[in-house]
């Protein structure tokens, strides 16, 4: 089952809806569970390509259309048009200061009046708990300001505001489960014995898809939570518990301030000091439904508590079942510019003794627990060096050890190119003077043989980037050769054991 509302739905059409924010961690699950629920569903995102490999991208009632919410409204009014309600699931979590929540405000505005203008029924928004106050963090100061520009305009508005939404893939779930999982000994902000009212993305889920159904809701603003109020620290305890985990101590200094508390989290888990510093900064105010529990009142459904709500995240990641990801949200930049500058190349061409299919599935193994088939020592140290520059570095892993999908992250590479059988681009996005681009190509040679082409291209940036390429050149005849020697052995041993035909190969997308 999926990380859901577990209840049959009917089936039939009742109408369309839009939602931004498709590609996103929160979009991407919702969308099949509307389905799911008979309506008609219109994804608006800025790249069409990153929806390729879901499964429910050729259901009969789906429509993508391209768009950017900070672009003017004119096709924004036509992406709405024949809407009976739309979902504005977008919000900026990498950036701070007043372009950040200027930024929100003129997409919140722009999609409003292009909403009314099209006739749209209902906007639901998912925003924040937290309350009110000058102690409000800049974050969840910017989700207020979103809810009162949305409802400023004519068209109604359902707002749902969820604390930290525990689920498999989230940022805030990988931010617990790293920090338990890597620091026995914990030293934390005073933030730590901040209450909060954790909710599964079940719940989150279930509300989302029920609201439409519920007249009561419309104009409404709606506090949504799991059953159990609990401390950060007790949520740390209750990880380490459900993971097996010995006793985790925490020590809370009061001098930690979210900037250095984001750092830390850059450093210590997967996520970015950017994305870690407005969640850090949020992590100070109280989160807890201030309703009287309305939403559970219009909306019945059984709430899960943190335990299960943890116990099901990591079942899904345990049976890579993991839906969608924090990683994989945002813009994909196009390839780089190759010409007015000095390019470097790394370029290295091998006949396999495997058909197309098997050779690429080998490719996409790359990264992740899975290793760079050589040299994984040298590639550690380069992702430890990332993060130390404020990088991403390795700790992004993969969303799943076997399959690929475009704009999906592996470890501090991006996915900016697929075509099955045929080709895999990577578009590097750690911490480097200048621009790197990894790229396999495969062409069948006949006879269940194939010729593999990697290309390693890098466009420096001033003296640093000439320094940076002469510095690790002597490392390439490892790392490369390594590589394309290992995806040779991987790939003849899959056809060996007739692993590479196409049925194999349907799990790489």
């Amino acid at each position: 089952m999926r990380d859901g509302d577990d209840t049959p739905r009917p089936t039939a059409d009742r109408g369309r809806v839009l939602v931004t924010g498709a590609t996103g961690y929160i979009g991407g699950r919702l969308v099949p569970r509307l389905l799911d629920a008979g309506w008609a569903v219109r994804c608006l995102v800025r790249s069409p390509r990153k929806l390729n490999d879901r499964p429910w991208i050729d259901h009969p009632r789906v429509d993508v259309v391209r768009g950017d919410l900070a672009d003017d409204g004119s096709d924004l009014v036509s992406a709405l048009d024949g809407c009976v309600a739309a979902y504005y699931l977008v919000h900026s979590m990498v950036a701070v200061g007043e372009d950040y929540a200027r930024r929100d405000r003129e997409m919140a505005q722009r999609f409003a009046t292009a909403a009314a203008e099209a006739g749209v029924g209902r906007i639901v928004y998912l925003g924040g708990l937290g309350e009110m106050g000058d102690d409000l963090s800049e974050h969840l100061a910017s989700r207020r300001e979103v809810e009162e520009v949305l409802d400023a305009g004519p068209v109604p508005l359902t707002v749902l505001r969820a604390a930290m939404i525990v689920g498999s893939g989230s940022a805030s779930f990988e931010i617990l489960r790293y920090l338990v999982e890597r620091l026995p000994v914990m030293v934390t902000p005073k933030w730590v014995r901040t209450e909060c009212q954790p909710i599964s993305i079940r719940n989150v889920l279930g509300y989302l898809v029920d609201c439409l159904d519920v007249e009561e809701t419309a104009g409404r603003r709606l506090d949504v939570g799991g059953p159990d109020v609990v401390s950060y620290r007790r949520l740390m305890e209750i990880m380490a518990e459900e993971r097996g985990l010995p006793r985790r101590w925490v020590l809370p200094l009061p001098v930690l301030t979210p900037k250095l508390s984001s750092l830390w989290i850059h450093l210590v888990t997967p996520i970015g000091a950017r994305l870690a510093r407005p969640l850090a900064e949020g992590l100070r105010n109280r989160v807890v439904v201030d309703d009287d529990g309305a939403a559970q009142r219009l909306m019945p459904q059984p709430l899960l508590g943190v335990g299960e709500s943890i116990r099901l995240a990591l079942d899904k990641m345990a049976q890579r079942e993991v839906e969608t990801s924090w990683s994989n949200a945002g813009p994909i930049p196009g390839d780089p510019d190759w010409a007015g500058g000095t390019v470097f190349t790394d370029r290295r061409e091998q006949a396999i003794d495997a058909p197309p299919a098997a050779v690429f599935r080998a490719v996409c193994r790359i990264g992740g627990g899975n290793g760079w088939y050589a040299a994984d020592w040298l590639w550690r140290l380069r992702g430890w060096l990332d993060r130390l520059l404020g990088g991403p570095g390795l700790r992004r892993g993969r969303r799943d050890p076997e399959r690929v999908s475009y704009g999906e992250a592996l470890d501090f590479w991006r996915v900016t190119g697929l075509d099955r059988d045929r080709r895999l681009a990577l578009r590097a996005e750690m911490k480097v003077p200048g621009e790197a681009l990894l790229e396999f190509t495969l062409e069948p040679l006949g006879d269940g043989r194939t010729k593999l082409v990697q290309t390693a291209r890098f466009l420096p940036k001033g003296l640093l980037g000439l320094l940076y390429w002469y510095a690790v050149l002597p490392f390439h005849a490892v790392v490369f050769r390594g590589m394309m020697n290992g995806i040779c052995r991987e790939a003849e041993k899959a056809a060996e054991g007739g692993e590479g035909n196409s049925e194999a190969t349907d799990r790489v997308q």
